[in-house]
């Protein structure tokens, strides 16, 4: 099978989420003897070209891609996916791509995404290469499955190709005004109210996606059956139910070469389910690192986000006075909006010896953090799929999460599964998103982490699932034959 994924990130190469994470593990595990798997995505001005082995490939010249009535000059350059033998293929156009940042919200926004899509597909021309499936993902490429099906109707080359759309998020839908119509050389009756690029009177990428394509998927199987709901369809809902016969779940996976406490090189001391004296170990060294006291009875929260309301920080806003009679440490890493910095930045300021604040990113504290906790907190309204608490069962930190997204799908909660008879719990859950709800839930690991042997079992509970790619890769093969099988 030749596969073609399309993307706006993949790590290490370009990252701004989840995506990137998605994109620079899942070709790895699709590739095999039988199947040609290639990755195409823009060349970004911050990529450094050495570090990462690019090359250009002059064979392929100059590449003329119309947007908006000018012609662009295209070029294409090559490396390979760190730790496989997978192509990845950049496309490079100085006017739209080296900008300093992956998304922009200049005038012409809208104009790169056709352009990228664009030169995807002419790429794949020049190449001579047939592809049985384009992998599209997020609005970024919403475009595609249309012209593919459209303006390059004519290539047979692509005649029989199937096309899926995966929706990483539904809250970000690529509405521009309705002229994107004619820049991007669209067929003018495709644009009206109420139709297949018009929503609420704009032009929408997202919603070209997820109609033109064969069938359509998101990260995971909850947030599949969420997204059809008003809560969570983000306005989309209505467009979402006209394929609901056509939409699936497939629940990310996570990289365990890099997310492996038995062989982590971030890690000072590294352990595995069988043997968890060296997580301690960590705890320890994470504390004096961070300038805490060590108190084997206390228990050791963390916390590794984007600081915003839809992660819930709201709710820990509205539960602080409470969170911090609970008997135990903290430790937080993220930056986004200013009121959640400010908050935790006073809660260190306030709580010196139990609480550390670190505003930013840093990869190394990161593992340090997911090692080195006991129980790890994503209070977030809507999670599609979440990454975090599934580094968290692999390392043994046990997650206290909302049951939303893929956060329902990887955390079971203890207690709940205890009164089922069952002793497969991994984890604390909550429904409401409520501060009260959170408190509580919290407050029942903390008391869990103080009964040694209860607390063993949940850690190795977690650390003993499968959460590689393997799985999801083997889902995503079964996608791509439905969307070749449904190809209109």
């Amino acid at each position: 099978m030749n596969i073609a994924i399309v993307a706006s990130e993949c790590a290490p190469y370009a990252k701004t989420g989840g995506l990137a994470d998605v994109i620079g593990a899942l070709p790895a595990h699709l590739a095999s003897p039988e199947d040609d798997v290639r990755v195409f995505i823009p060349k970004y001005s911050t990529i450094d070209e050495t570090a990462h082995g690019l090359t250009w490939l002059g064979e392929y010249g100059e590449i003329p891609v119309r947007v908006g009535g000018l012609v662009r000059s295209v070029f294409l350059h090559r490396a390979t996916l760190p730790g496989s033998a997978v192509p990845v293929f950049f496309i490079d156009c100085r006017e739209f791509f080296h900008r300093g940042a992956l998304y922009t919200n200049d005038w012409d926004e809208d104009e790169r995404w056709i352009l990228f899509s664009k030169s995807v597909i002419e790429a794949m021309q020049r190449m001579r290469w047939k592809p049985d499936i384009v992998h599209c993902n997020d609005w970024q490429t919403g475009l595609m499955p249309l012209l593919l099906k459209d303006n390059y109707r004519w290539d047979q080359l692509f005649r029989t190709t199937g096309i899926l759309f995966t929706i990483h998020n539904i809250g970000y839908q690529g509405r521009f005004s309705p002229d994107t119509t004619h820049k991007a050389e669209l067929r003018g009756d495709l644009f009206f109210p109420g139709g297949p690029l018009e929503f609420n009177g704009t032009f929408s990428m997202m919603k070209a996606g997820i109609l033109f394509a064969d069938a359509v998927s998101t990260v995971s199987p909850t947030y599949a059956r969420e997204i059809l709901t008003e809560a969570y369809g983000a306005g989309m809902e209505t467009v979402l139910r006209t394929r609901a016969r056509h939409l699936t779940g497939v629940l990310n996976g996570i990289d365990v070469r890099v997310w492996d406490p038995a062989s982590d090189r971030h890690l000072p001391f590294r352990y595995s389910a069988e043997d968890l004296t060296g997580k301690n170990e960590n705890k320890r060294y994470l504390l004096a690192e961070s300038g805490l006291p060590y108190d084997e009875r206390r228990p050791l929260i963390g916390i590794i986000s984007r600081l915003a309301a839809q992660k819930g920080f709201d709710t820990v806003e509205g539960a602080l006075e409470e969170l911090m009679a609970l008997d135990a440490q903290w430790i937080v890493l993220g930056t986004g909006e200013e009121r959640y910095e400010r908050m935790f930045r006073g809660l260190a300021e306030r709580y010196p010896d139990r609480v550390r604040t670190v505003i930013g990113f840093d990869d190394r504290l990161a593992h340090h953090i997911e090692a080195g906790a006991d129980i790890f907190v994503m209070p977030s309204h809507y999670e599609p799929c979440g990454l975090n608490q599934m580094y968290s069962l692999r390392y043994g930190t046990v997650p206290v999460v909302r049951k939303t997204g893929g956060l329902a799908d990887t955390v079971f909660d203890w207690h709940e599964r205890r009164a089922a008879g069952r002793s497969d719990g991994n984890g604390f859950t909550y429904n409401d998103a409520t501060p009260f709800a959170l408190t509580h839930a919290l407050t029942r690991a903390v008391d869990s982490f103080r009964l040694p042997e209860e607390w063993r079992i949940i850690q190795r509970n977690g650390m003993r699932a499968d959460l590689s790619w393997q799985h999801s890769a083997a889902e995503y093969r079964t996608l791509y034959r439905t969307a070749m099988d449904n190809r209109t």
